[in-house]
C-alpha cells in the first residue's frame, strides 16, 4: 500500500484558502463561494471544507455570519501574530517583505529584552547565558548552532520578565520552528559573532543594560542581513 499523506484533507483545504486570502487573490469584503461550491471545486467533502473554514475564521481571515455569505477580512487590519506562519510563504520560498518585518521585529524585541534582562535576570539565567555563549563557537553543525542560538535568545527573553515580550516571542518561535531549515543563515556567521554573544552574556551578568542591548543589537542586525541577503 502507498503511504498516506501526512497532511490531512482539512489541513490542505485550510492552507489553500489561507494562501489565497493572504496573497490577495480575494479582496477584503469579497464573498467566497459557498462551502458546497468550494468542496466541489477542491474535490473534497463538505466536512473538510467546514473544518478548514473554521480555522480561517479563528485566524480572522474570513467572517462567517449565519444567513450571509462568507466574506474575506483584511488580515493586515484584523489578524494576529499567528498569521505570520502562513504569510511567510509556503515550500522553500519565503516572502521577502514579510521576512524583513519579522527579522526587524525580532531585532527590536531581542534588543529591548537584553536591556531588561540585564536589570532583572537571576543568577541561574546569567550563568546559563555565559555557558551558551561559550558553547556556540564549538557547534559542529548549523543545526547544533541554531539550537544554542535559540536557547540563548529564549533565556534572554525569559530573563526580561516581561509577559508581552514573552508572548510575542512565542509567536515568532512557532514560525521559526515551522521553517527551521529556512533560517539556517542566522548562525552561519557564528564564528565572527561569537564574541558578541560573549559580550552580551557578560554585560547581562554585570547588570549593564546598555552594553547588553548593544551586543544583542549587533548580533540581531547581522542575522537580519544574512537572512535577507539569502533571498536576493
Amino acid at each position: 500500500m502507498d503511504p498516506l499523506d501526512r497532511t490531512s484533507i482539512p489541513d490542505q483545504v485550510f492552507r489553500r484558502l489561507a494562501a489565497d486570502v493572504i496573497a490577495g487573490r480575494h479582496a477584503p469584503g469579497e464573498r467566497l463561494p459557498t462551502q458546497r461550491a468550494l468542496a466541489s471545486e477542491l474535490g473534497v467533502n463538505i466536512a473538510s471544507v467546514r473544518e478548514g473554514i473554521k480555522r480561517l475564521e479563528q485566524l480572522k481571515l474570513i467572517d462567517v455570519r449565519h444567513g450571509d455569505a462568507m466574506r474575506v477580512r483584511d488580515w493586515r487590519a484584523h489578524g494576529g501574530l499567528d498569521v505570520l506562519v502562513h504569510a511567510l510563504g509556503g515550500g522553500d520560498e519565503l516572502d521577502r517583505e514579510v521576512l524583513r518585518s519579522v527579522m526587524e521585529a525580532r531585532r527590536l524585541l531581542l534588543t529591548e529584552s537584553a536591556r531588561l534582562a540585564a536589570e532583572r535576570r537571576d543568577e541561574s539565567q546569567a550563568e546559563l547565558l555565559v555557558r551558551l555563549a561559550g558553547e556556540l563557537p564549538g557547534a559542529d553543525s548549523d543545526e547544533a548552532a541554531q539550537g544554542i542560538d535559540f536557547a540563548f535568545m529564549a533565556t534572554l527573553i525569559q530573563a526580561s520578565e516581561n509577559l508581552v515580550l514573552l508572548l510575542i516571542a512565542n509567536s515568532i518561535r512557532e514560525l521559526y520552528f515551522a521553517r527551521l531549515a529556512n533560517f539556517r543563515a542566522i548562525v552561519r556567521d557564528r564564528a565572527r559573532l561569537a564574541e558578541h554573544y560573549e559580550s552580551a552574556a557578560a554585560a547581562i551578568d554585570a547588570r549593564d543594560p546598555d552594553a547588553a542591548a548593544a551586543a544583542i543589537a549587533t548580533i540581531a542586525t547581522a542575522q537580519e542581513a544574512a537572512m535577507l541577503e539569502g533571498l536576493e
